[in-house]
C-alpha cells in the first residue's frame, strides 16, 4: 500500500481501535491457482505478548487445500470512509483550485496463516466472537443457547484460522493535505449527512486536534 506522510499511522492503539470495531476484513492470499480473496470477521488475540488475528472459514471453502500451511497473507480492515466534494473547501470559491477526492482509514496486517482443525480450539474462537458481536443485543445470544450435537456438527463444517502478524500498515486520509479552512468545511459538511460520513466527520477532527498539540 502507497502511503503517503501526511497520511501515514503509526499508534498502534488505532490500529487495534479500528481491527475491533471493523473486524470484518478481507483476507489476501496467493497460491498456485493465482490471487484470491475471502471475507471474513477476525478477532485481535494479544494474549502471550503476541498479536494474533483468528477467524474460519467453511471446511468447503478450498482456501485451506489450495494453499499451504505457514504461507503468508494480507488482511485488509476497512474504517469509514466517503467521498469527499470540491463544495466542502471555502477555498473553491477564491481560486477554484479543487478536485474530488476520498477520505477513508484503513489497516493492512501482513502474518503467517495457520490452518487450525481443532474442535476445542474453533469452539472457543466461536464463543469469543459470538461475546464481541452479541454485546450490543438487549438478551446477548450464546452458543449454549443450541442444541450441542447441533454446535458438534458445525464445528465439524469449519476450519479455523490464525494468522500470526509480522507487521501492520495504517492510512488514516482525513484532510491533512488541506489547509485548516478546509479541513473544517469538510468536517462541516459531512456532519450533516449519513452516519459513515459523520463518523470521518469525527476523525477529521480529532486528526485536527492531534496536529494543533504536535505544532
Amino acid at each position: 500500500m502507497h502511503v503517503p506522510k501526511k497520511f501515514e499511522q503509526n499508534d498502534l492503539t488505532q490500529f487495534t481501535d479500528l481491527i475491533n470495531n471493523y473486524p470484518f476484513a478481507t483476507l489476501i492470499t496467493n497460491s498456485e491457482l493465482g490471487l484470491e480473496a475471502n471475507h471474513i470477521p477476525f478477532i485481535l488475540d494479544q494474549s502471550n505478548r503476541k498479536n494474533i488475528l483468528q477467524g474460519h472459514i467453511a471446511k468447503v471453502n478450498t482456501l485451506w487445500k489450495n494453499l499451504k500451511d505457514k504461507s503468508e497473507v494480507l488482511v485488509i480492515f476497512h474504517g469509514p470512509s466517503c467521498y469527499i466534494s470540491p463544495n466542502y473547501y471555502p477555498t473553491k470559491k477564491e481560486t477554484g483550485k479543487v478536485v474530488p477526492t476520498w477520505n477513508y482509514v484503513t489497516v493492512h496486517v501482513k502474518g503467517v496463516l495457520s490452518y487450525i482443525h481443532d474442535e476445542d480450539w474453533k469452539l472457543d474462537l466461536l464463543n469469543d466472537l459470538t461475546t464481541q458481536h452479541e454485546t450490543g443485543q438487549a438478551i446477548p445470544w450464546s452458543i449454549s443457547d443450541a442444541p450441542e450435537e447441533y454446535i458438534q456438527k458445525m464445528l465439524l463444517s469449519i476450519v479455523g484460522l490464525e494468522v500470526d502478524i509480522t507487521s501492520i500498515t495504517g492510512q488514516w486520509k482525513l484532510s491533512q493535505n488541506q489547509p485548516d479552512l478546509n479541513r473544517l468545511g469538510v468536517a462541516a459538511g459531512l456532519s450533516l449527512q449519513s452516519e459513515s460520513h459523520q463518523a470521518i466527520a469525527e476523525l477529521v477532527k480529532e486528526q485536527m486536534a492531534k496536529s494543533a498539540q504536535t505544532n
